[in-house]
């Protein structure tokens, strides 16, 4: 199947409160024909609705009440993308844990896209099988500011080891996050906040279907933001995914 759909979200940086992503556009790609499609969702009014935040509209895409299209992928997708002609590119994609094979769309759902000039991170819509069954990929969010005992854990991790999911009433930025600890009850980090609302939806009726691991370990040099990936299985039978107002394009 060559459609996939990818979302981009956005946070707010101006200030020095912790502040939640907004899901604020989707991205759906047929690579094969090629043919790209950018609408905004429901995110983008979102963020311009809430206190203190305002979202620009991103340059090459102004109109919120607009669907875009092209046969190449547009270039704030495009440029999120390492050059396969740098001599560090096949490690690259070891550290994403994808083949040399993969797409400029695999690439961008799996690495995330993010850049340190801007405040955009791009991930991929979930979608669960007839049976209700799904599994996802992520890296770990929100290690860096843990204390030194914590971070010693995280570097003692093992491809394979088994993880947990707790729900986080109180985080300090979006109320409502997905925990991830290991075994021994230690919190290591948190989950992309674009699973969050939907864990905590499904997980009252659905807590032990879900299984969590260590798929892989990325040391030092790899990027701080793709150390640690996770991936995570379980049954959202009776729940769709990432199906929110805030995910649903303005236009049809």
């Amino acid at each position: 199947m060559s459609e996939k759909t990818l979302f981009i979200a956005w946070q707010d940086q101006d200030g020095k409160d912790p502040r939640p992503w907004f899901p604020i556009g989707r991205l759906d790609a047929d690579v094969e024909r090629p043919l790209y499609r950018f609408r905004y969702t429901g995110g983008a009014q979102s963020a311009q609705k809430q206190n203190k935040v305002g979202f620009p509209p991103l340059v090459e895409f102004p109109g919120l009440r607009k669907a875009y299209e092209s046969d190449t992928l547009f270039p704030i997708f495009k440029n999120r993308v390492m050059s396969p002609r740098r001599a560090d590119f096949p490690e690259y994609l070891s550290a994403l844990d994808i083949p040399k094979t993969a797409t400029p769309i695999d690439v961008l759902a799996a690495s995330g896209g993010r850049k340190m000039t801007d405040s955009y991170e791009v991930f991929p819509k979930i979608n669960k099988r007839p049976d209700g069954k799904f599994s996802c990929r992520f890296f770990l969010s929100g290690w860096r500011d843990m204390p030194a005992p914590v971070k010693d854990r995280i570097a003692s991790l093992k491809q394979g080891e088994e993880l947990r999911l707790a729900l986080d009433l109180m985080h300090p930025a979006t109320k409502l996050a997905a925990q991830i600890q290991t075994t021994d009850f230690v919190v290591i980090g948190w989950t992309p906040q674009y699973l969050a609302e939907d864990l905590a939806a499904s997980v009252p009726r659905c807590a032990g279907e879900f299984a969590a691991h260590v798929a892989r370990v990325n040391p030092p040099p790899a990027p701080a933001s793709q150390r640690v990936l996770i991936e995570l299985s379980g049954n959202w039978n009776g729940h769709e995914p990432m199906s929110g107002p805030d995910f649903q394009p303005l236009v049809d």
